[in-house]
């Protein structure tokens, strides 16, 4: 048996492999761990089956980094060699449609009602994975700016907007404000962007909220990009603004809310620059 570092090839085999488990997994499909990890021995030097078993595990943790939804039977092991990261990028680069993916079910504007998402609680120090382990996946996010991705991801971002357009007019219903719930704005389609939010809605009082929708197939501490003017907005209207982050948008949308001041939750990290003529 081989016990050296995988190469190369060997990580883009086992990386195709478990995507396709995963695209199995997603889509409610069955499919045998057992059965893939057998045919995919005879294509490795000489790797054991407990060997094949834990790169597994290693390449869901590295989707973790990624933003990007992994396979539950398969438990995030850490401390993998970034070349196994490579290889997932490679795989992304070479599979652009695996990153546009969107959920099978998504509300439809016609639809009068859509279910209300599950709402929980923010990211805290008291909540993170040990520093070991959010370091790999801050590095691999910062590595491959997956933040950016989502960003420049212009279906995403709208899937997860309309999305959260569904869910206030719903929880306003489900409230007994239908009143309100026929004024929900959605600012960003209607207006253009520019305003500092996405989705001009209300609290069950009448006063306003302004949304902010930042969305991601990945888990709820994966990266986001936030502008200027979005922050200045946020300062200006303190009592109304909010960013509404949406995880595991793919597979099983869920959310939390941030407030202002939003450098009480989360670092703001300068990555871009206005270079200006003297």
């Amino acid at each position: 048996m081989s016990n050296g570092p995988w190469t190369d090839a060997e990580n883009d085999l086992i990386v195709a492999d478990y995507f396709a488990m995963l695209a199995d997994d997603i889509a409610g499909r069955p499919y045998s761990k057992a059965k893939h990890r057998r045919a995919l021995l005879p294509l490795l030097n000489g790797r054991s089956e407990s060997s094949v078993e834990f790169k597994h595990q290693n390449i869901s943790a590295v989707l973790k980094g990624f933003g990007e939804a992994w396979i539950p039977g398969y438990k995030s092991a850490f401390n993998f060699q970034m070349s196994l990261a490579d290889a997932v990028a490679r795989w992304l680069a070479l599979n652009p449609g695996w990153l546009e993916r969107l959920p099978d079910a998504q509300p439809s504007m016609g639809l009068r009602e859509a279910a209300s998402l599950w709402v929980g609680s923010a990211p805290t120090l008291s909540n993170q994975p040990p520093p070991q382990e959010l370091e790999q996946m801050l590095h691999i996010a910062r590595k491959f700016d997956v933040a950016g991705r989502d960003e420049r991801n212009r279906a995403l971002g709208r899937a997860g907007e309309e999305r959260v357009l569904m869910h206030e007019r719903a929880t306003l219903q489900a409230a007994g404000r239908g009143d309100l719930s026929r004024k929900v704005r959605w600012v960003s389609q209607e207006d253009g962007d520019g305003a500092g939010y996405d989705i001009a809605s209300f609290a069950q009082d009448g006063r306003p909220r302004l949304i902010e929708v930042k969305t991601t197939n990945g888990w709820e501490r994966t990266p986001f990009h936030i502008t200027r003017n979005e922050l200045a907005v946020a300062d200006e209207r303190r009592s109304e603004w909010c960013l509404f982050r949406l995880w595991n948008f793919a597979r099983e949308p869920r959310a939390f809310e941030l407030y202002p001041p939003l450098d009480a939750h989360v670092s703001l990290t300068a990555t871009t620059f206005q270079a200006s003529f003297n």
